[in-house]
């Protein structure tokens, strides 16, 4: 799995005490400055990462969360005023970067970075989780994918981008929930608190209203839009509690594929894992092992691994 663009030679020997990962997904990209004794010196978090839904945007927010970080760490740590990007190798970790094309259009950027190791966003969530050790993990964020990687060798589960796949994530509920209200507003389903929910964040009370505000939105969108499902859930709406189960029996399918390898922990990270934990498999939840460090975390200990082996 190694994805490196490197601006340095290969000959270059310096131990490099910094590094900055990335974590660009469709909602939002992170960054993180870290020590090589894993001390966290700056965050920075920006807009969408995912390069299949613009590659600029992606670039631009990698290098907005990148700044961002680096000032926080200029703030609040001993380390140089005078330290820039350009003196900083980077990991990152992109949603799409699966996608031969995708990959080759990032790769072929010319960073602010000192040196960038490109690869993908669950790829760097899983050695995030563990540690950058052996584990699976599953992810229920904007979109959904399960990786474990065992000795060399991964499976991946999923990933394959919204609307075709991505079941159990943000966006798929988002859009769950809007086929819901629709249906119950033609009087095709029964009635959902879903809808009251719906209305709100729109600011939309018909169905032509509702259809104009989501009508050819992206992923980060629908995924915005979770929250009704659950908001629904809370007054014990039995269609939010039907869609969540759907929802939540996908991701635990995933997990029994993930565990046929025996990975020694599996994680499940995201925004929404925290709200599906308590409906997935009872079997499955006790298997979860908490993450140890976050995704971007996990794209430090990529790069720090690929420096080492140029050496």
């Amino acid at each position: 799995m190694l994805h490196i663009r490197n601006k340095m030679d290969k000959d270059y020997k310096q131990e490099q005490p910094l590094f900055l990962g990335i974590d660009g997904g469709g909602s939002k990209c992170k960054a993180i400055l870290m020590d090589q004794n894993n001390t966290i010196l700056g965050t920075g978090i920006s807009g969408p990462g995912n390069p299949v839904y613009g590659s600029e945007l992606a670039k631009i927010s990698i290098v907005e969360s990148a700044s961002l970080a680096l000032t926080e760490a200029l703030l609040n740590s001993d380390i140089s005023q005078e330290l820039k990007l350009n003196d900083i190798c980077a990991g990152i970790g992109l949603a799409g970067v699966n996608l031969p094309h995708v990959y080759d259009e990032m790769i072929k950027w010319q960073s602010p970075f000192k040196s960038i190791y490109l690869t993908t966003d669950i790829h760097i969530a899983c050695l995030g989780a563990h540690e950058g050790h052996d584990g699976a993990v599953l992810i229920s964020g904007t979109g959904t994918c399960g990786l474990s990687n065992v000795k060399n060798h991964s499976k991946i589960i999923g990933g394959h981008g919204f609307p075709q796949g991505d079941k159990g994530s943000g966006a798929w509920y988002g859009l769950n929930a809007v086929e819901a209200v629709l249906l119950a507003l033609d009087e095709m389903a029964p009635p959902t608190t879903i809808s009251k929910y719906m209305c709100q964040v729109l600011k939309a009370s018909t169905a032509e209203e509702i259809i104009s505000k989501v009508a050819g939105k992206p992923a980060s969108f629908f995924a915005c839009l979770a929250n009704t499902v659950f908001s629904a859930l809370e007054d014990k709406d039995e269609v939010a509690l039907a869609i969540i189960d759907e929802g939540a029996s996908y991701i635990s399918k995933m997990a029994r594929l993930l565990l046929k390898t025996t990975p020694p922990r599996i994680s499940f990270i995201g925004g929404l894992a925290e709200w599906i934990i308590p409906y997935l498999d009872q079997d499955i939840q006790k298997q979860l092992s908490s993450s140890l460090f976050p995704p971007e975390a996990g794209a430090v200990f990529y790069a720090r691994h690929q420096t080492a082996s140029l050496k």
